[in-house]
């Protein structure tokens, strides 16, 4: 367990902990949360394979320009709520290696976001998700994202889910089985440029 670890330390600037062994740790919730400092932080190898909860895991690390997670595997990961909330320097993020089948809530994941402009998340999985509410909420530069792969048919929360995203110029939801959904409260509120927006299957 190395939840908390270093949560709060908001003086931290650098942090070199590549040669922790993580092989057998479960739950990093809040591990760096609101280590509003940090500019560089070095985890490329850890193992997460046993991981199964990362919320709010760089939550508040409002400094940090790059995340290297390439070899991150989430393949057991159920909660990833906040995992980048409020990342509001990074400029980009690569997510391609993630494994999202076991995850549940993905509630305010990309929140305040504020500098990426471009998202690849079209390999995510989201069929036993059941939260996705503010998840891209205040991602204020993002202009396009490709999420005609999402499966949404356990959602029940999309409150503010796309809630301030004033750049987004199209959306393509078409595939989105809302059937579960009982609160969409301001989901598209503030997108003030979406000028296309494909809801036909909506139910």
């Amino acid at each position: 367990d190395m939840a908390f670890l270093f949560s709060g330390c908001s003086s931290l600037k650098i942090l070199n902990i590549n040669i922790f062994d993580t092989s057998n740790v479960i739950n990093m919730e809040n591990m760096f949360y609101e280590c509003f400092s940090l500019i560089e932080i070095n985890i490329r190898n850890f193992d997460t394979h046993k991981v199964i909860n990362m919320k709010n895991l760089f939550n508040g690390c409002s400094s940090l320009t790059n995340i290297d997670l390439s070899k991150f595997n989430t393949i057991n990961v159920l909660n990833m709520e906040s995992m980048f909330k409020d990342c509001s320097s990074l400029e980009f993020l690569d997510l391609s290696n993630f494994i999202t089948s076991q995850v549940v809530n993905m509630d305010s994941m990309f929140q305040g976001c504020s500098l990426i402009s471009s998202l690849n998340i079209s390999n995510f999985d989201t069929s036993n998700v059941i939260s996705m509410e503010n998840m891209f909420k205040s991602c204020s530069l993002l202009t396009s994202l490709n999420i005609v792969n999402f499966q949404t048919k356990k959602v029940e929360n999309m409150k503010n889910m796309f809630s301030d995203c004033n750049s987004l110029l199209s959306l393509d939801i078409s595939n989105f089985d809302t059937s579960k959904v009982t609160n969409m409260v301001s989901i598209f509120s503030g997108c003030v440029k979406l000028s296309s927006l494909n809801i036909e299957n909506f139910n």
